[in-house]
C-alpha cells in the first residue's frame, strides 16, 4: 500500500525548525514535500555548526548537522523569490499544490503576491498554513518569534529549573517542536475538512499561542487557583514521590502515580510501614508531608545501584528508570530494538569537502500498521532537485539555464 499522505504535494517555504519540522513529519508519510530554499546560502539551519556532518574519513565538512534534523524526505529547489521570475515559478507550483508552509513575517510574502489571498484566489483547494511568532492579529503580530523568546514570555521558563535557582529554558527547542506537531495536526484536519468543502483554508499558527497551550496541568492549575506555580526542579507540583533520587552509583528516577504503587515501592524496599504512615497514605498527603517523604526515601536509595533498583522494582510495576545521556539512551536495549535511529545513505551533498555519504537521524515515532511512515530521501543537498523540479513543471533545459544564468535559481 502507498504511503498514507503519497498523493498529497507540499510546498514548503519555512525555514529553520517549526515549519520544516511539520513538513517533515508530512514527508515521513509520504507527502511530495518541495522544499524552497535561498540561492547560495538556503536554510539557515544548513549553517547552524559545530555539530558538522562528516565525510568519510571522519573530518568535519561545512553542513551542519541541525539541518538534518527536520528535512529528510525532502526535495530542494533553489528560488530567488525577490525576482519575478522566481515569484512565478512558485505560484506555478503552489497552483497544483495541496499544501503550502510558511515563517515568513506577518505580511512578508504579500510583497511578492504570495500571500494566502494571492495563492487562495490562483488555487481555491490550497491549505496555507502560516507560521509566526505571535499570530496574524493582535499587538505583537508583526514581531519576530523565536522558540527561546516564546518559552520566556509564556512562563515555560519560570516553571523549569531548579527550585530557588534561575529560570532555564529546556534543552531542546520544544515550543518549535511542539508547533510542528500542531501545524501538522491543523493541516490534516483541513484536509479532512477539504473532502466536504472542496476547498482550503489558511492555518493561522503562533508559537506563543503553543507554548501557553503546553503549560497543560501548570496552567490549568494557576486559571483555576490563581497560584503562579514556581520552579521546583525535577520534583512533580501534584506527585510524590516522582522525581530523581541519588543510588550508590548515580542516580535514578523514581516515577510513583498512584498509591497502589507507592505500596509496592515501600515492600520492595524494605519499609512497608511507609505505605501506612499516616502522612503518607495518599498521594496528596504525600505531596504535603514532601519534605519528610524524600528525605526518608533518599537514605534508603542510597543503599543500591541504580541497575540494582532498576531489576528490583521491574517486575513490581513500579515506575524507576536510568538517568541517561545521549549515548547511554541510544544504546539502551529498547531504543534499539525499536529501530529509532536509522541511517540514510547520500549520493552527494554539496560541500567545500569530502562529499558525506550518510546521515543518521531518529525514526519517526509514526507507527502505523498499514500505512508506515517511509524513508526515501535524505536530507537534500542545496537545489539538489532544482533541474527536476523544474522539469517537472513542464521547463525544458534550455529554459532551465536560462533561469540559471539570471541567477533565478
Amino acid at each position: 500500500m502507498s504511503a498514507a499522505l503519497s498523493h498529497l504535494k507540499v510546498l514548503d517555504l519555512s525555514r529553520v525548525l517549526a515549519g520544516p519540522w511539520c513538513t517533515q513529519m508530512l514527508a515521513d508519510l509520504g507527502a511530495d514535500v518541495v522544499k524552497v530554499e535561498r540561492p547560495v546560502v538556503g536554510d539557515d539551519t544548513r549553517h547552524w555548526g559545530p555539530p558538522f556532518l562528516q565525510d568519510a574519513d571522519g573530518n568535519d565538512t561545512d553542513q551542519a548537522t541541525y539541518f538534518t534534523a527536520c528535512n529528510r524526505n525532502k526535495r530542494s529547489i533553489t528560488i530567488d523569490m525577490a525576482q519575478a521570475a522566481g515569484q512565478a515559478l512558485i505560484r506555478q507550483m503552489a497552483a497544483t499544490s495541496d499544501v503550502l508552509v510558511e515563517n515568513f513575517k506577518v505580511g512578508g510574502l504579500a510583497h511578492y503576491g504570495l500571500d494566502h489571498a494571492s495563492l487562495q484566489a490562483l488555487n481555491p483547494r490550497l491549505i496555507y498554513c502560516s507560521v509566526t511568532g505571535f499570530g496574524q492579529t493582535g499587538p505583537y503580530a508583526e514581531r519576530a518569534g523565536y522558540d527561546l523568546m516564546v518559552q520566556a514570555m509564556s512562563g515555560m521558563m519560570s516553571i523549569t529549573g531548579p527550585a530557588g535557582g534561575a529560570p532555564q529554558k529546556v534543552g531542546v527547542a520544544v515550543i518549535d517542536l511542539f508547533t510542528g506537531v500542531y501545524a501538522c495536526s491543523a493541516i490534516l484536519a483541513a484536509i479532512e475538512a477539504r473532502h466536504r468543502t472542496g476547498l482550503g483554508q489558511h492555518i493561522d499558527m503562533a508559537l506563543l499561542d503553543v507554548g501557553m497551550a503546553i503549560l497543560a496541568n501548570q496552567a490549568a492549575g494557576f486559571l483555576n487557583t490563581g497560584t503562579v506555580p514556581q520552579r521546583q526542579g525535577n520534583t512533580h507540583p501534584s506527585l510524590a514521590p516522582y522525581q530523581d533520587f541519588p543510588t550508590a552509583d548515580g542516580a535514578m528516577l523514581l516515577a510513583i502515580g498512584n498509591d497502589g504503587q507507592f505500596a509496592r515501592f515501600c515492600a520492595a524496599a524494605g519499609h512497608p510501614e511507609w505505605a501506612t504512615d499516616p502522612r503518607f497514605t495518599t498521594n496528596t498527603l504525600r505531596v504535603r508531608h514532601r519534605a519528610e517523604l524524600i528525605s526518608a526515601l533518599e537514605w534508603v536509595t542510597r543503599t543500591r545501584s541504580t541497575a540494582q533498583w532498576i531489576t528490583l522494582l521491574e517486575d513490581k510495576a513500579v515506575p524507576c528508570g536510568p538517568i541517561n545521556d545521549m549515548g547511554q539512551a541510544f544504546a539502551d536495549a529498547q531504543v534499539q530494538a525499536r529501530s529509532l535511529k536509522v541511517n540514510q545513505p547520500v549520493a552527494q551533498v554539496e560541500s567545500t569537502q569530502t562529499a558525506i555519504t550518510s546521515v543518521a537521524s531518529v525514526a519517526s515515532p509514526l507507527r502505523l500498521t498499514a500505512t508506515p511512515p517511509v524513508l526515501h530521501r535524505a536530507p537534500p543537498g542545496l537545489g539538489e532537485h532544482t533541474d527536476e523540479v523544474l522539469a517537472g513543471l513542464g521547463l525544458d533545459a534550455a529554459a532551465i539555464a536560462s533561469l540559471r544564468a539570471g541567477g533565478v535559481v
